[in-house]
């Protein structure tokens, strides 16, 4: 089994800062990058403290979305210069991993 060493990236958003659609959009149309796939958390909480949830009896519009995808280290290292500046300090996380190719 072959592999190639990719980088991760996960992204911390929640719903109410509408990011969701501008990242995908620079992610697919612009950026092309690998493995996009977009979760919405059912609750949360980051630095702030401020806990996002939803309940059987409210549906809230400010859940938790993490936007994980993964490319080539160099690529990656060229798209993070981008997000950094659409996406606050310390919610972007990434890490080193193996994809299998064949």
């Amino acid at each position: 089994m072959k592999t190639q060493t990719v980088t991760m990236v996960r992204i911390y958003l929640t719903e109410g800062e509408h990011q969701l659609q501008p990242l995908m959009k620079l992610l697919h149309d612009e950026e092309r990058v690998w493995g996009v796939t977009a979760f919405r958390g059912i609750a949360g909480f980051g630095k702030s403290g401020k806990l996002h949830s939803s309940t059987l009896l409210d549906i809230s519009l400010d859940l938790p979305l993490v936007l994980e995808f993964f490319d080539r280290p160099d690529k990656v290292d060229r798209v993070l210069e981008d997000l950094n500046t659409l996406v606050g300090p310390g919610h972007i996380v990434t890490w080193s991993a193996d994809v299998t190719t064949g």
